[in-house]
């Protein structure tokens, strides 16, 4: 359900069935249908009625109309078209906020649609509006309204318009210019405060799906977190984990939660750890047309992550522009993000106080 703008990026849908390597999308084992107390989601079936009644969790979130987004569109015209993930197509928009022709300021803005063949349908539209329609922080992307009219669902957000780390990172062309790495560690630190958020609420939410196509970057690269249509609250006091079905972005999933379906607060941890091993080398985390022992990146750059060997996989885009301490340093805690056991994981908190450190030095 990745949201993707500004510059367009394409991330792939996820899929029901089984692990697969020649795909980096996976959902394994489709559990209870009642997950969050729906009992029902549309799928993708175009023949199921959307519920009644819906209520935003919030006074903040605003109830678009169908007809409002079409204007804001142009009909969903196709150049306004920023990009296409697993939920469906977004669009650029702009709304008048003073409703008035004569109005001057028209403010830009990104409309999720679903597709009614989409894989995802109902229940993550409810994810992320009850997920980001109840939190606010810089760090996490602004969810300004979303539309459930007829079969019609759509999201409504601040319009990011430096588009996806994704892009930044392995996207080509001349219009892509590689990351400084100051803006790599500024990038990483802003994420790192936005997952730390979301595991210090009274009742932690897991992010589960935190990817560089999820990193959206506004107009002076501030980083924000979105997507919450995967995320989950965490486990009660008296258990460590949440036990669900497998649903995430091949390369990036920790690997107790592929194993068993136990899904950890240090899971997004161990996510992180992948994302920064990306920032280092400009590789993807999977990539089929890799040598068959490099294509899943952690696996293989793991006995890199040390002083003698990190030069060899840093990303030759930065031209040795570096720091090669802080370089070893962000190897360092990426490591760290990286053990097998999540107990042995630092927490986000801690990832965010090693990564100021880093930058302050």
């Amino acid at each position: 359900m990745g949201i993707c703008w500004g510059v367009p990026d394409y991330p792939t849908p996820s899929f029901t069935g089984h692990l697969r390597r020649g795909g980096p999308a996976l959902t394994i084992s489709s559990s209870s249908s009642s997950e969050d107390g729906l009992s029902r989601s549309l799928g993708g079936r175009s023949n199921e009625s959307i519920p009644n009644g819906y209520v935003a969790p919030n006074s903040e979130v605003r109830v678009f109309s169908f007809a409002e987004l079409k204007v804001a569109t142009k009909n969903f015209r196709s150049d306004t078209i920023l990009g296409e993930g697993g939920f469906g197509r977004v669009f650029k928009g702009y709304l008048d906020e003073k409703g008035s022709s004569q109005s001057k300021k028209m403010t830009p803005i990104a409309i999720k649609k679903l597709n009614p063949e989409s894989m995802q349908g109902f229940r993550e539209w409810q994810s992320e509006v009850n997920f980001l329609g109840s939190l606010s922080h810089p760090n996490i992307v602004r969810l300004l309204g979303y539309c459930l009219e007829d079969k019609e669902l759509l999201l409504v957000y601040e319009y990011m318009p430096k588009g996806t780390l994704k892009n930044h990172l392995f996207g080509r062309g001349s219009a892509i210019k590689p990351l400084p790495w100051v803006l790599r560690l500024k990038i990483a630190i802003e994420a790192a405060r936005g997952l730390a958020f979301l595991h210090q609420l009274e009742r932690q939410i897991i992010c589960r799906d935190f990817k560089p196509s999820n990193i959206l970057l506004d107009s002076s690269y501030n980083a924000k977190i979105s997507d919450f249509g995967l995320a989950r609250k965490g486990p009660d006091e008296d258990r460590s984990h949440v036990s669900t079905r497998v649903i995430g972005t091949y390369g990036y999933a920790a690997p107790e939660y592929i194993a068993t379906g136990h899904l950890y607060v240090k899971s997004d941890v161990y996510s992180f750890g992948v994302v920064l091993v990306e920032l280092l080398t400009g590789m993807r985390a999977y990539d089929a047309n890799r040598p068959t022992d490099q294509q899943i990146l952690v696996e293989w750059v793991k006995p890199h992550l040390s002083k003698r060997k990190l030069t060899r996989i840093m990303d030759s885009r930065l031209e040795g522009r570096y720091p090669l301490k802080d370089a070893l340093d962000v190897a360092a805690l990426a490591f760290q993000c990286l053990q097998y056991s999540p107990k042995h994981r630092p927490s986000m908190h801690e990832v965010v106080q090693t990564l100021e450190r880093i930058s302050s030095s």
